[in-house]
């Protein structure tokens, strides 16, 4: 007999648990039931994992549907929401065949027949002022002893010289006797206009001008002493008259 080695079975108080790793199966196997059986209720997604001893037991995922579909139901909702509803319109839109198409009423004959107004253009006067806005320098009569026969009027020399009155040329250039450039003006009812130191003259002989048309340009010429118009009334040629009584009773002030 060997009694330093007992035999032992397995009623034997001391011998190790055989049973003990079939436990982590079992137990896994009612916590994936479980979670199956929540999952079937729509209690949630539940994602399980279970360990067991020494090794990592797999993983069971459900995906809520139940929650996504109530998620797209309210996004659906949202949409519905956001669209303003259009109240129905307590008078209803005729139809294109129920406006009436009658033509505008045609203008009366009293419109049309209205004439526009005419545009009306102050006329000339019959004589004007030879060189408006001009400073007079020298009236008619006595100077230094001699007669000055007209009246200077000045601005800056190649101001615009206009015609008195409505008439005919009888002379255009040097007129001699100091007088420079010259027009001579024949206004047909026995008196004439003389305008004397033009820079340059604008007309020829024989042409008609009218009153306040440009016959020449201010200037120096002859025995001047700076640019003027030296202006003249003849009553017959080289009869000269004094200008200012004779334009003033023709409308014409020329300040002398």
């Amino acid at each position: 007999m060997q009694e330093d080695s007992p035999v032992q079975n397995e009623n034997t108080p001391d011998a190790p648990h055989t049973e003990q790793p079939q436990r982590a199966p079992r137990r896994n196997r009612l916590i994936v039931l479980g979670a199956a059986v929540l999952v079937a209720l729509g209690l949630g997604g539940v994602a399980v994992a279970t360990t067991g001893g020494d090794h990592p037991a797999p993983a069971a995922v459900s995906l809520d549907t139940q929650a996504r579909a109530e998620g797209a139901s309210r996004a659906d909702r949202s949409v519905r929401e956001s669209s303003t509803p259009v109240a129905p319109s307590l008078s209803p839109t005729p139809s294109p065949s129920a406006v009436s198409t009658s033509p505008a009423p045609a203008k009366t004959a009293a419109a049309k027949a209205k004439p526009k107004p005419k545009k009306t253009t102050r006329p000339t006067p019959a004589w004007v002022d030879p060189m408006p806005g001009a400073a007079v320098t020298s009236c008619y009569g006595q100077r230094w002893g001699t007669l000055h026969a007209g009246i200077d009027l000045a601005l800056p020399s190649g101001t615009p010289i206009h015609a008195a009155a409505a008439g005919t040329v009888t002379q255009a250039g040097d007129a001699s006797d100091g007088y420079g450039n010259s027009v001579f003006i024949d206004h047909g009812n026995g008196y004439l206009t003389h305008y004397a130191h033009q820079s340059r003259i604008a007309v020829t002989v024989g042409q008609k001008v009218k009153a306040g048309q440009v016959i020449g340009y201010e200037g120096a010429t002859g025995d001047a002493t700076g640019p003027h118009l030296h202006f003249e009334v003849h009553q017959g040629m080289w009869n000269q008259i004094d200008p200012a009584p004779f334009m003033r009773a023709h409308g014409v002030d020329l300040g002398c």
